[in-house]
């Protein structure tokens, strides 16, 4: 009985909480999905961010809102997500609003949660919408105001990080890489729900360009597929 105890104690502390912040939706799966994947089946709680939306775009009808907000109902029971908020920010204009406003509603999320793990993505891609959410979640580095974060990672996204031609910008150079064999093929068919951005190679969101990047993430990394990740914090 004190054995059965014991291992039951054991299974809640190895529990983490994990988020993972993306500017649009479709960032979390190009980025981290098969990480993601991992933490799910490892029993981690993992609950997703999706920064904006299309509202306000030029050319968005409400045929293309209800696809995308279909799209976004189906990755998130896909994944099967503790949770899943939707901030509401007009896409591709973060860098125009108040860095208040952004900081204030993720931290609204992160006090609900208290996370340990958060995944964030590259402050250099070249989508402004990515370098403002990094800026914000920048905030939650703070450990004597956030003390149960204890892991913060960057995500590289394609059509986005490898895109930024100014050489003041610093390349993604992964130091942290997670191996995702077993959850590859998932990590595929999760994508495959964004029907309205997937497109054909050479295009940087097609299968073909995902597979290739975990396969070079991998032969960095000894593995068969695998996502590379930048360490911006790590306490232990």
């Amino acid at each position: 009985k004190g054995q059965k105890l014991a291992h039951k104690a054991k299974g809640v502390l190895a529990m983490k909480k994990v988020i993972v912040i993306s500017p649009h939706p479709d960032d979390e799966t190009i980025g981290c999905g098969g990480t993601l994947l991992k933490h799910i089946s490892n029993g981690d709680q993992v609950s997703w961010v999706i920064v904006t939306d299309m509202k306000e775009l030029p050319n968005i009808n409400k045929k293309k809102l209800d696809k995308r907000n279909e799209e976004i109902i189906k990755v998130s029971k896909s994944y099967g997500f503790h949770k899943t908020f939707e901030l509401g920010f007009p896409a591709t204009l973060l860098d125009t609003l108040p860095k208040r406003d952004l900081i204030s509603s993720l931290a609204d999320v992160i006090n609900e949660i208290k996370p340990e793990i958060l995944y964030l993505p590259n402050e250099n891609d070249v989508h402004t919408d990515h370098e403002q959410v990094f800026i914000a979640a920048s905030a939650f580095t703070k450990s004597f105001r956030f003390p149960h974060i204890k892991d913060i990672y960057v995500y590289h996204t394609l059509s986005e990080t490898d895109f930024n031609l100014d050489p003041k910008k610093t390349s993604f150079k992964p130091n942290y890489f997670v191996d995702i064999t077993e959850h590859f093929d998932r990590k595929l068919s999760i994508m495959k729900n964004y029907e309205s951005e997937l497109g054909n190679h050479p295009f940087p969101r097609s299968v073909e360009a995902i597979k290739s990047h975990a396969t070079l993430m991998g032969s960095i990394s000894n593995t068969n597929y695998a996502e590379g990740f930048v360490i911006i914090k790590q306490i232990r």
